[in-house]
């Protein structure tokens, strides 16, 4: 797991997914993209997935947020692929 400041790039639409772990089949999933705060024009960039209530939440570009990040590999057909989930996405200086 790894927490730290960023800020905004951008936040995707939402899309429902299938998922037999919800009472209503549908699971909402949102990309949003943050970037690592102190990093200046060249800093750490993550392409995040949001599931659940948390993909429900509206996060706007230049949002400074605290995240919690979960970083997995999975492999499809003899491929890996790399995953960041976000956990929680907490904003810092909404107004």
């Amino acid at each position: 797991m790894y927490n730290s400041m960023f800020h905004v790039v951008s936040q995707g639409v939402v899309n429902y997914i299938t998922s037999t772990k919800e009472e209503s089949g549908q699971l909402a999933k949102c990309i949003i993209r943050l970037k690592e705060l102190g990093g200046g024009r060249y800093g750490d960039e993550y392409a995040c997935t949001m599931f659940g209530n948390l993909a429900l939440c509206k996060f706007y570009e230049g949002d400074l947020v605290v995240a919690s990040l979960r970083f997995q590999v999975h492999e499809v057909n003899g491929n890996l692929y790399q995953e960041v989930i976000a956990n929680d996405v907490v904003p810092f200086n909404r107004k």
